[in-house]
């Protein structure tokens, strides 16, 4: 399958759960559903979709994830090391790429 490339900008939110929190960005919902339609076939655990992203100068594999409160979006998780690396918080708004 042909791969595609997505230029996003989106702000980082937090997600916390009893001890732990996690930081996340979402993808805007228009992007979410030609994701959907055109990467089904490629869904593994949970609906995921594994991806490329490039922050700045930082690059990492991960996947992103399907919304689940049914908002029609997927989101995409930033673990500490990469915020770290790119010097990003809560409530930053971000320009990134992915690519699946």
């Amino acid at each position: 399958m042909t791969r595609e490339t997505f230029t996003l900008r989106a702000k980082v939110w937090l997600y916390s759960h009893n001890e732990s929190s996690w930081h996340f960005v979402s993808i805007p919902k228009k992007e979410s559903d030609y994701i959907r339609e055109r990467f089904e076939s490629q869904k593994r655990g949970f609906g995921s979709i594994r991806v490329t992203v490039t922050l700045g100068t930082v690059v990492w594999k991960t996947s992103i994830f399907p919304d689940s409160k049914n908002t029609g979006t997927y989101f995409l998780p930033l673990k500490a090391e990469v915020r770290k690396k790119a010097k990003i918080e809560e409530g930053d708004t971000i320009n990134f790429t992915i690519e699946i």
